[in-house]
């Protein structure tokens, strides 16, 4: 699902690219989205700051996170739009949303319901290690978890709903 083309014909909240200055400095909102249709969305705790979940959105998921006030994602992995915390109940309302300079990337500032974790994996942030720096002796790089306990049970929130993890 590749996005459409934006014009006030369409329907969508956004602008038609015009000029660099008016992608730069303007005031109408003119996303880029890639070969894929699709823009990464960086999304952190409202309160804290903390880094919760990098995504990606394609045309359908910006205009729902824009007119419903919560995050909206295309998941690449199954292909399909979903509303984060649809399953979990873990919703995160969008408290504000930027676009970067070239308005190819979103950041969303959110507060997550229930637990306020934002990983299917039971974790409070998909970001839960850390990469050892330095040189690895010929081997992989090595892991250090970041977060000492989940937030959740993946099972009980999710039951039999598949891992969104592609290998």
């Amino acid at each position: 699902m590749r996005a459409e083309r934006n014009d006030k014909t369409t329907g969508t909240p956004f602008a038609k690219r015009v000029t660099v200055r008016q992608v730069e400095e303007g005031l109408t909102l003119a996303p880029r989205f890639d070969a894929e249709g699709l823009i990464p969305c960086i999304t952190t705790d409202a309160n804290t700051g903390e880094v919760l979940m990098l995504g990606y959105m394609n045309g359908e998921a910006l205009q729902k996170t824009i007119r419903m006030g919560e995050a909206h994602y295309w998941s690449r992995s199954r292909r399909c739009l979903w509303r984060k915390g649809e399953t979990s109940g873990l919703i995160q309302e969008v408290v504000e949303l930027r676009i970067d300079d070239d308005q190819d990337a979103v950041w969303l500032r959110v507060k997550v319901a229930g637990s306020g974790a934002s990983c299917h994996v039971g974790y409070r942030s998909c970001f839960y290690r850390s990469v050892e720096l330095g040189d690895p002796s010929g081997g992989p790089a090595q892991l250090v978890f970041t977060e000492s306990e989940k937030s959740f049970d993946p099972e009980e929130v999710y039951g039999s709903a598949p891992n969104p993890t592609q290998l």
